[in-house]
């Protein structure tokens, strides 16, 4: 069979470039569209507008492929992962499946401490990509996943690269060169406002520094759930949980504190006025987006949308009117 040759193609609205075939699947990473959202923002001024990072069409489904990626590669570089080495980390959601599918194209065993009560889809996919995934107390989330990891990489460190993603400086800069990189020029530098949900912290620390860099003026909102005890997948209480080393706590402007009821509602919104099937972080961002919008007069406000809904369908949220 005759070698199919790479093609690169530009795109017309962007500038960003596309790769053809004959790439592995994490140069599929980036360059996801910019959305309009058209119909929950009907009562807006026309000077202001809401858009959002599709980041589900990463190859992984998730916005976490952008730091999985970036982790892996500056470890390879470090000579801190070769073959041999198992890549362990911790992580209640898309960051473990990033890795487990980076993890199998390049070639690496991966370890992954998921809490017990996480998706069962989620565990089922990670087993899939061929990854070991080691459940842990549900009673303790993410942060008793994160012990367990640690435990296991203090017990046997030769064995392990620990990518130790809420303290890897890699995974805001994979945003720093890339997402914020993507959401200036997209917006033609117009953007004045950038929304995201606190989880490592990755996404907004990262594309907030870079777009401060273009435009000091940019205001950054962050975005967190109301309380320790909620239902927002992938976001954290910072007040309540082990704060992620990579996280800025001077960097935001403003901090929203969203409820889970008000996450869950606007998730059903966007779903049904904007066909947009996303996951409930997603909802969280667009409703702080929403609260922005009516205290301004104008204005460009640019958000991210982790993943899609896919793995939260049979949530009970979704049959409420």
């Amino acid at each position: 069979m005759a070698e199919l040759k790479l093609k690169k193609y530009t795109s017309p609205d962007t500038g960003s470039e596309y790769l053809g075939v004959g790439e592995p699947v994490w140069s599929a990473i980036g360059n996801t569209p910019l959305i309009q959202l058209q119909n929950v923002t009907r009562d807006l001024p026309d000077e202001v507008t809401i858009y959002a990072k599709a980041e589900w069409l990463n190859p992984g489904g998730s916005v976490k492929d952008r730091p999985a990626r970036a982790i892996i590669l500056q470890a390879e570089q470090d000579d801190k992962l070769n073959p041999g080495k198992t890549l362990l980390d911790a992580s209640s959601g898309n960051t473990a499946l990033a890795y487990a599918m980076i993890g199998a194209a390049r070639r690496y065993d991966v370890t992954l401490c998921v809490p017990k009560n996480a998706n069962k889809e989620l565990i089922k996919t990670l087993r899939a990509y061929g990854a070991e995934v080691i459940l842990t107390d549900p009673m303790e989330g993410s942060d008793g996943a994160i012990k367990k990891a640690r435990a296991l990489y203090a017990e046997n460190p030769d064995k392990y690269f620990y990518a130790d993603q809420y303290s890897n400086a890699a995974n805001w800069l994979a945003h720093y060169h890339t997402t914020g990189v993507e959401i200036w020029n997209q917006t033609h530098g117009e953007v004045t406002h950038f929304v995201a949900g606190l989880g490592t912290s990755g996404t907004f620390v990262g594309t907030g520094r870079r777009l401060r860099s273009y435009n000091p003026d940019i205001k950054l909102m962050s975005v967190q759930p109301d309380s320790p005890f909620h239902g927002l997948e992938g976001l954290k209480h910072m007040p309540s949980v082990m704060v992620p080393e990579i996280y800025d706590t001077e960097l935001a402007d403003e901090n929203f504190e969203i409820s889970t009821e008000d996450a869950q509602e606007m998730t059903r919104r966007l779903s049904r006025e904007e066909g947009l099937f996303v996951g409930i972080s997603a909802g969280a961002s667009a409703a702080a987006c929403l609260q922005i919008a009516k205290n301004i007069e104008r204005g460009v406000i640019v958000t991210v949308f982790p993943d899609n809904g896919r793995r939260y369908i049979d949530e009970p949220f979704w049959e409420e009117s």
